[in-house]
């Protein structure tokens, strides 16, 4: 086992990523089989004093054989409808799964807005440390039931790599239907395995236009994506197949192992930095830009130039830069109407002319993630 693989092995807290391609059948219906296969994998795991979080896709897919749906649902409303009674039948499946091995599971049930609300999201934490103290293993879906098209994940991919710094994993395995990221598609000659990926550097070249299984939602796109987030917030990475579940936690030479490039941050700048939404923008001049960047610095009015959007104090907004480029996020302190009147003035002047009040930073350096 080499060096790197071993923080999978060891790692007590790690969340598993399953799709729908590796829980279903052509036809639609829940391969309960599949399922439970996956279950007793993860229950020993468990057994053995490792804390699961489980990711799970498939409701929506469950819920097309049952239906008598010829394909996946394209439009809103049938979506949530099936996946109305594709969730209950998933919840059933694993809940059955797990009891044969003296385990309770738990549902938590989550949209992209419950990630990108401040609020909501120390909630979900909350929630899912305490399922773990109490034994539990949590089974995370996306709540497509009543999840619209502006507030939707579109993949449960970013949500596990998401949950993964919710609950500050340890690893994150996400599971799919190939058994390893390749240098282009599987099936092309003389494509090979990628072993490790250490950086973004490792996946210049690479192909991975090729979309996903068709009762699922994303592709190789998508895991990458939810890769580069988890490793960024400090949690290693391995993509593989179902079948190689247990190899992948037990630390074995399996699949594709991202190496974390960041370090832990507190729940609240993961937050900001992956899953906020934004509705507004501040610009900043060349110097504020440059202060900002030197990370040792809040961002005073006077270094920004321009307010744009609407947002309320506490709110997340994106910082640029002179010419437009993205800087990063921060958490407002003063509501967009209030703005306008203090840029370009120093604290002094924000005093003298605006009140004690005024006489702070714009965003403080406490409340501020780069884009890296």
């Amino acid at each position: 086992m080499s060096e790197h693989r071993a923080v999978i092995a060891s790692a007590r807290r790690v969340v598993v990523k399953i799709g729908s391609s590796s829980l279903t059948g052509a036809d639609g219906h829940l391969n309960e089989a599949a399922l439970t296969d996956l279950a007793n994998v993860l229950a020993t795991a468990r057994l053995d004093g490792r804390e699961i979080v489980l990711v799970t896709s498939g409701s929506i897919a469950a819920g097309i054989g049952p239906l008598g749906l010829p394909a996946r649902p394209q439009d809103l409303a049938t979506a949530q409808a099936t996946a109305s009674v594709g969730q209950g039948m998933l919840i059933a499946a694993y809940s059955r799964a797990f009891a044969a091995h003296g385990l309770r599971v738990g549902q938590v049930l989550l949209t992209a807005d419950d990630m990108m609300r401040r609020a909501h999201y120390g909630n979900a934490h909350r929630a899912l440390d305490r399922l773990l103290e109490l034994g539990v293993v949590p089974i995370v879906n996306e709540n497509d039931t009543v999840a619209t098209d502006e507030i939707r994940f579109g993949d449960n991919d970013r949500l596990a790599a998401l949950v993964a710094t919710v609950v500050r994993a340890h690893a994150l395995v996400l599971l799919t239907d190939v058994d390893a990221l390749y240098t282009a598609a599987p099936d092309t000659p003389g494509a090979t395995r990628i072993a490790r990926v250490m950086g973004p550097a490792d996946l210049e070249g690479i192909d991975i236009s090729r979309r996903g299984h068709v009762l699922g939602t994303g592709g190789m796109i998508t895991k990458l994506e939810a890769a580069a987030i988890a490793t960024s917030s400090g949690v290693d990475v391995v993509l593989t197949s179902a079948a190689q579940a247990a190899s992948a936690l037990a630390g074995e030479s399996v699949g594709t192992y991202f190496v974390s490039t960041g370090k832990r941050n507190g729940s609240r700048l993961t937050w900001l930095a992956h899953a906020a939404r934004t509705t507004g923008q501040l610009v900043l001049d060349e110097g504020a830009m440059r202060a900002v960047q030197g990370g040792k610095a809040s961002l005073l009015a006077a270094g920004v130039s321009a307010v744009r959007g609407e947002f309320e104090a506490g709110d997340p907004v994106e910082l640029h830069g002179p010419d437009g480029q993205l800087i990063g996020r921060g958490l407002a302190a003063f509501a967009a109407h209030e703005i306008p009147a203090m840029l370009g003035l120093s604290t002094a002047r924000l005093r003298a002319e605006l009140g004690e009040h005024y006489a702070r930073p714009l965003v403080h350096i406490d409340d501020l993630v780069l884009h890296r």
